[in-house]
């Protein structure tokens, strides 16, 4: 079914495919429990998609809410930078940074990961930072650009490095996508659905390395 699946429809699937399967990635790589991956697409491109991720870790301490909170940043990040790798056989695939960064920003669905980031990024510098004075908004500003960096830098870092990995995954779900019946009237869905079972028999999924933020 997916054969017949128009190119433009294709060619948008594949990079919401590499969105969720970069949240995904991240996530596993970061120790995240995951589960399944989810992807609808219509033939006016319309989508939805899902990576499930559960957020619930053991924290015993500031440093481990410190690692937390930069890896849940990490994943919502990943998405939108994920999204800008190219499908095509490459030696190296890298993130096209502006692109990621409009889409993060821009009406294209990542819109609630930026949000969660930016409040993600106030809770971490409130911590890592006891001692600024609230009123002074010019170091509190430098400090939220010093964290937004370095957490920007390193997903890159892990999202070029999984690369392959991500690409591989997403098109095995696009592979995989067929059309919704509609009952009774013409098909306008294409649906694809790797649950936690099929993505842990993947030998990409098995080769995802343990890393740190």
């Amino acid at each position: 079914m997916t054969k017949k699946m128009p190119p433009a429809v294709r060619d948008h699937a594949l990079q919401i495919a590499h969105h969720e399967m970069a949240h995904y990635v991240m996530a596993r790589a970061l120790g995240f429990a995951t589960g399944g991956v989810t992807l609808t697409v219509t033939m006016d491109l319309r989508h939805q998609g899902g990576a499930s991720i559960t957020l619930a870790r053991s924290i015993s301490s500031i440093d481990a809410m410190k690692e937390y909170l930069q890896a849940r940043m990490m994943v919502l990040l990943a998405g939108a930078m994920g999204q800008t790798l190219s499908s095509t056989h490459s030696p190296r695939k890298l993130v096209d940074k502006p692109k990621a960064t409009t889409i993060l920003k821009g009406g294209f669905g990542a819109e609630q990961d930026y949000a969660k980031v930016r409040e993600l990024q106030q809770l971490l510098r409130n911590i890592a930072y006891p001692d600024t004075d609230p009123a002074s908004s010019d170091r509190i500003t430098a400090e939220l650009k010093e964290i937004t960096d370095r957490v920007w830098l390193r997903t890159q870092e892990v999202v070029e490095a999984l690369a392959d990995t991500i690409t591989e995954l997403a098109l095995a779900l696009v592979d995989g996508m067929v059309m919704v019946e509609q009952w009774g009237r013409a098909g306008d869905t294409y649906e694809g659905v790797l649950t936690r079972e099929m993505l842990e028999r993947l030998g990409p999924v098995q080769a995802i390395p343990a890393l740190k933020v």
